[in-house]
């Protein structure tokens, strides 16, 4: 029979089998033990694994600067600062008479434009008949002036062989007067005689200034026949310039269709202009910066406010460059939001194309100096994929602290 002994607590007392049992059990329950903490820990590092979190992110937005288009009184303001505003909702109204103004006179021109655009196209037609039409007349005068030339050519002929008859008449009429006058003094012949050989030389000579006359006159008709014809065949070689006229009227035409264009595009920047006077938010968001005031002069490109837009968010996270070896674009995250204590579904969207003490202000130079290994951080973009629904209320601003993590298996 085996001993036994009384148990420290006063109990029943244990066997010798007993007792040399419990170091055992004790060895292997703290076997088990050590066994079941390194299963966990192996469990807990391979779960680790499947994703990479970092509390170096925050929230990315949109800073908008809210600027003037034109030059411009300020008429209205519509906004204070940290106000809330939708898209489209107005911000300020500058004062628009002289763009009305401008808008009515771009109007006038455009009109004007279309109006000797009108008459310049109606010409084309109307040059192209009446060029046609100068030109066969211009024909039928260079031909006419031909025959008057050739007309007035033969009745200077005829005047010159007149002169010449006229010529003989009178040298024979002269040359009987000279013969007839020694006669009459010595009465070989009657007075009678003598007075009609007088009368017949003074008829020739007056026949041959006559034909002198009107061989000048002849000589005359040529010269203006030649002139006229002349001028027909200047006329004929300009009505022959009828293609080059037509052409020059086509391309006046087409400057008219181009100034209507040019005068419609002034009226469109006019109105452009006029509707550049109501400044109204571009996106939902919150106004910040506010520096514009009523009846203040502001000027093109003048700075008026910040709009802080609340729609596109997404989140800048700087993980260490030993957590991308398996992070890629389009793996789902869990971001959670500090200031409001909620997770928020996203997706890895772009990592970036350098760490981000190479894109420092002053990045630094390794080659120089002694040069201790720095574990980098590279910016990673993680895109929000159902903002609207999980952040309703616009709660989220740009600059939130968050704890994005990456599912990368």
């Amino acid at each position: 029979m085996a001993d036994s002994y009384p148990t420290p607590e006063g109990g029943e007392p244990e066997t010798a089998t007993e007792m040399a049992r419990s170091p055992s059990r004790r060895r292997g329950l703290l076997i088990a033990a050590i066994v079941v903490a390194v299963l966990a820990a192996v469990g807990i590092w391979w779960r680790s694994t499947y994703s990479e979190d970092t509390d170096d992110a925050q929230v990315s937005g949109h800073l908008i600067q809210i600027s003037a288009r034109i030059n411009g009184h300020v008429a209205k303001v519509f906004v204070e600062e940290n106000q809330m505003v939708k898209k489209g909702d107005p911000i300020v109204e500058l004062d628009p008479s002289d763009y009305e103004v401008a808008v009515e006179k771009a109007e006038a021109a455009l009109a004007s434009a279309k109006a000797n655009a009108a008459a310049a196209k109606v010409n084309v037609p109307i040059t192209t008949v009446n060029t046609g039409s100068n030109l066969r007349a211009a024909y039928a005068s260079v031909t006419g002036t031909h025959a008057t030339v050739a007309q007035a050519r033969q009745q200077l002929d005829a005047a010159r062989a007149r002169v010449a008859q006229a010529q003989a008449n009178n040298f024979k009429a002269q040359s009987d007067l000279m013969r007839y006058r020694p006669l009459v003094q010595k009465d070989v012949i009657s007075k009678q005689q003598y007075d009609t050989a007088l009368a017949a030389a003074d008829a020739a000579k007056a026949a041959l200034a006559d034909a002198r006359a009107s061989q000048k006159a002849a000589e005359d008709a040529v010269r203006a026949a030649r002139e006229r014809e002349a001028q027909a065949q200047a006329m004929l070689r300009y009505a022959q310039t009828a293609p080059q006229q037509v052409a020059a009227q086509s391309a006046r035409a087409k400057q008219a269709e181009a100034l209507v264009k040019q005068a419609q595009a002034a009226l469109d920047q006019a109105k452009l202009n006029l509707s550049y006077t109501m400044i109204v938010t571009p996106v939902a968001g919150i106004i910040t910066r506010k520096s514009v005031e009523l009846d203040e002069n502001v000027s093109a490109g003048q700075n008026l406010l910040t709009l802080v837009s609340l729609e596109d968010l997404w989140v800048t996270a700087n993980f260490k460059e030993t957590q991308l070896r398996h992070m890629k674009a389009g793996q789902k995250v869990v971001i959670h939001v500090d200031a409001t204590g909620k997770d928020y579904s996203g997706r890895v969207t772009q990592i970036g194309g350098a760490t981000g003490s190479v894109l420092s202000l002053f990045p630094p130079e390794n080659a120089t100096g002694n040069y201790v290994k720095v574990v980098q951080r590279v910016p990673v973009r993680i895109d929000f994929t159902n903002l609207a629904k999980e952040d309703p209320n616009f709660k989220l601003r740009p600059g939130f602290s968050v704890e994005p993590k990456v599912w990368v298996k």
